[in-house]
């Protein structure tokens, strides 16, 4: 491993565009200097609101709010802007479609297309679907005709679980060259020195709940096994401090932050043979990612792009149960690395999805944290995990309601081995509230809020046996109390006529159409479910899971009067796709492009990785 270029990239991640309202545009870039920021949108008259937040040496952050000098911006169509770091033009000629001069945002407000996606794994050995969200939008631009004007993530928009090998020495050599400030180190977590020795090695080093405090009851008990508080299967190579979340945020967005590793120098031997294998595999499938990431940065720098996160934006299986939650509380190890997941989270996410409008208030404690280049965070976690506010909406037509379903839980009193409910009885509320006396609305849920029942059953089989995180019964059907109260909320007559939910999560896609059996109140609900953008799911297990399901739950079977949505009628949605094989349920990585006409669905379609197009019969 060396260092390819010691000039480093002025630009190391963006610009990219985040919230974009009438009265304030807000984008988002890091530098490898400190620089006046300053951007210029043509023929507007604007002004700058700039933060900057040192992250290293050579790393700098900003968050710059852009609002017009009077009046307010243009809806619905482009509009170029030009970056000046210290007055100078920055050279963003590469973030360019092929029509114009400069990069062009749109801020959106009647919605016509927007794009949608989760589950982004950097070495999953598939091309990536952002990619071809890219080419679309470079396309309809050219033409001139409709094109997406939001981009939504609804979750794992990284995988701090699930590091390749090759990226964890690429994290190592961006903290180096970089200069990221350190977190200060503790006791509780001692890794090798070397990095070689921590690749494919960091799991025996993550913190476990010796065999002794748990339950009698429990198979871990007798068979003397101490469970782990991190419970992904691929969390070998798990990320721990600040510094390696913020790297890899810079990785996963920035080809230039790639210049600063080798590829052709890095390399990595084991005496066990499978992860040399594993590591080579690993670092293929980087290679194309990285050849990628130039028509990403462009996406990103051209549509307004909100997110949220899900898991793996920290780690697998978080807060998914009380017991769960009650493990890592108890351990100031896990409390670190689940605080640097969210810290990260809020740096390059959340800070962007609201403007900072609410989210900067934790900006002091965090800035206070820093004592001569170091990062002291005790203090700042307490601030970090009291903030409630990372939902949002968007006040476009139809209107856009983000949900938090990860720090808001239902939790289960009486049995803290019991699937959580994915939102608590106030952001249940809250939803309710956002939906009132709207005619159109569109919901984004990390989780399905209408799955597959098939395999929602699988999962409450695995669950009766007290094994829930072994399947990850994320699903809102899991608990009784979050799930009859949401049901509840959508058969209101004073809900929306139409409600299109936009999900990931499950690595794979579908398009499922509800309508109410019994009331008056005539009102249809899209489940639109797009995943992964780099993930799949097994594809043959999956089409057993699709012919199971439309076997046990047909329309004729009298299960569905067994589940907690026997009031609500589902309907599932063929694919038109030749060359996919499972008619309903697709794994089968893509991005999807949501149409709309009159504020109502009129397309679903998926963008895939390899340049294919599928879309769904409505």
């Amino acid at each position: 491993m060396s260092v390819v270029n010691t000039h480093l990239p002025e630009l190391l991640l963006g610009p990219m565009v985040r919230r974009a309202e009438p009265s304030n545009v807000c984008l988002q870039l890091v530098t490898s200097m400190p620089r006046a920021v300053r951007f210029e949108f043509t023929g507007t008259e604007v002004e700058n609101e700039v933060l900057e937040i040192p992250l290293g040496k050579h790393c700098f952050f900003y968050i710059v709010n852009v609002k017009p000098k009077s009046g307010e911006l243009i809806v619905d169509t482009a509009i170029g802007y030009t970056l000046y770091l210290d007055d100078i033009k920055a050279d963003l000629s590469a973030y360019c479609y092929a029509h114009a001069d400069t990069p062009e945002l749109v801020i959106p407000h009647v919605l016509k297309q927007v794009l949608h996606g989760s589950c982004r794994n950097p070495h999953y050995p598939v091309e990536d679907s952002l990619a071809s969200a890219d080419e679309t939008l470079s396309q309809a631009r050219l033409n001139q005709t409709t094109a997406p004007t939001l981009l939504l993530l609804s979750g794992d928009q990284i995988y701090a679980d699930d590091v390749a090998g090759p990226m964890l020495q690429a994290i190592y050599a961006v903290i180096e060259q970089l200069g990221l400030f350190k977190e200060a180190r503790t006791e509780y977590i001692n890794l090798p020195d070397n990095l070689s020795e921590q690749l494919f090695a960091r799991t025996p080093h993550l913190p476990k709940t010796p065999w002794q405090e748990r339950s009698k009851r429990s198979l871990g008990y007798w068979l003397r096994k101490d469970d782990p508080h991190f419970t992904s299967s691929h969390a070998v190579n798990h990320l721990i401090y600040l510094e390696e979340f913020i790297a890899y945020y810079l990785l996963a967005h920035s080809e230039a932050c790639w210049q600063l590793f080798d590829f052709e120098t890095a390399h990595f031997k084991s005496a066990n043979a499978k992860y040399t294998e594993l590591y080579e595999l690993q670092k293929t499938s980087l290679k194309g990612f990285v050849r990628s990431l130039p028509k990403v940065a462009r996406l990103f720098a051209n549509v307004s792009t909100l997110m949220m996160f899900d898991d793996h934006d920290v780690t697998d299986d978080w807060n998914l149960t009380a017991q769960w939650e009650q493990n890592i509380s108890s351990n100031p190890a896990s409390q670190r690395i689940i605080s640097n997941g969210l810290l990260s989270y809020w740096l390059f996410q959340g800070l962007g999805n609201d403007a900072g409008s609410v989210s900067k208030t934790l900006l002091t404690h965090f800035s206070s944290s820093l004592n001569t280049c170091e990062w002291h965070l005790t203090k700042f976690d307490t601030h970090l995990h009291q903030f409630d506010n990372w939902h949002y909406c968007l006040e476009t037509t139809p209107k856009l309601v983000v949900l938090d379903t990860r720090t808001h839980r239902w939790r289960n009193e009486q049995d803290f081995n019991e699937p959580s409910g994915l939102m608590d009885w106030e952001m249940l509320m809250f939803l309710q509230t956002q939906l009132q006396h709207q005619k159109e609305t569109i919901i984004v849920s990390p989780a399905p809020v209408f799955g597959v029942k098939a395999i929602e059953a699988v999962q409450a089989i695995f669950n009766a046996c007290g094994h829930p995180l072994v399947v990850d019964v994320e699903n809102w059907m899991a608990h009784e109390g979050a799930a009859r109260k949401l049901m509840d909320i959508f058969r209101r007559s004073d809900t929306p006529i139409e409600t299109i939910i936009l999900s990931g999560d499950v690595h794979y896609s579908f398009c499922f159409s509800v309508q109410a059996r019994f009331g008056q109140h005539d009102n249809r609900i899209w489940q639109l479910t797009a995943s992964g953008i780099k993930n799949e799911f097994p594809k043959t297990l999956l089409k057993c899971f699709d012919h199971l399901d439309s076997f046990l739950y047909a329309r004729w079977s009298p299960l569905n009067f067994f589940t907690k949505r026997w009031q609500m009628k589902v309907t599932k949605h063929l694919c038109r796709s030749e060359h996919l094989r499972s008619p309903y349920l697709l794994s089968h990585a893509a991005i999807s492009l949501i149409e709309l006409e009159n504020n109502k669905l009129a397309g679903y379609y998926l963008l895939h990785a390899d340049g294919t197009k599928s879309d769904f019969e409505l």
